[in-house]
């Protein structure tokens, strides 16, 4: 596990628990956090979208099969207007201890302009990033991905179960 830079980013393919690891380890933190994580929707069984959930209990639409928009990842169309109402206000921390949970940058939330400038200021800001990103993406994703302030932590099914307990104590 690499830790270079103030900023930790999990990734590796989709299902193996990236966001697990970010609430599991958001539960350990003894220090502030603000910020979001997405949960998949279901309905009979079958993903139908994609929900953003702020740590202090906002929610909104990150993208769904039933809603109509410009943007379309798949067969889901994403939600700009949630993802700049949500999860961007949410990406600002109200203090220096605030660790900023940003889960996830891929696709669909960078389709958003005020979604990747309020990243840059969290990057760039003070406080400590912890985040999940895709493991392949656009040249906005591999530009955040080579940052030298930011450290790539691949999830797998060895280190998974363990990364909650090292992350929380790599961040107290």
């Amino acid at each position: 596990m690499t830790t270079a830079g103030k900023n930790f980013f999990l990734t590796g393919p989709p299902g193996i628990g990236k966001t697990t690891v970010i609430q599991k380890t958001i539960q350990k933190l003894t220090v502030p956090a603000t910020g979001f994580y997405t949960r998949e929707d279901r309905q009979g069984g079958r993903r139908v979208g994609f929900s953003i959930i702020t740590l202090d209990g906002k929610n909104g639409i990150l993208a769904h099969v039933q809603i109509r928009g410009k943007f379309r990842v798949g067969r889901y169309t994403v939600n700009v207007e949630d993802i700049e109402r949500v999860a961007v206000p949410a990406m600002t921390p109200k203090s220096p201890l605030d660790i900023i949970v940003i889960d996830e940058v891929g696709k669909m939330e960078c389709f958003s302009h005020a979604f990747r400038e309020s990243l840059i200021a969290a990057l760039d800001g003070p406080n400590t990033l912890l985040g999940t990103i895709a493991a392949r993406g656009t040249n906005f994703i591999e530009s955040i991905k080579s940052r030298k302030d930011v450290a790539i932590l691949e999830v797998n099914l060895r280190n998974r179960d363990e990364l909650p307990e090292k992350l929380a104590a790599m961040l107290a």
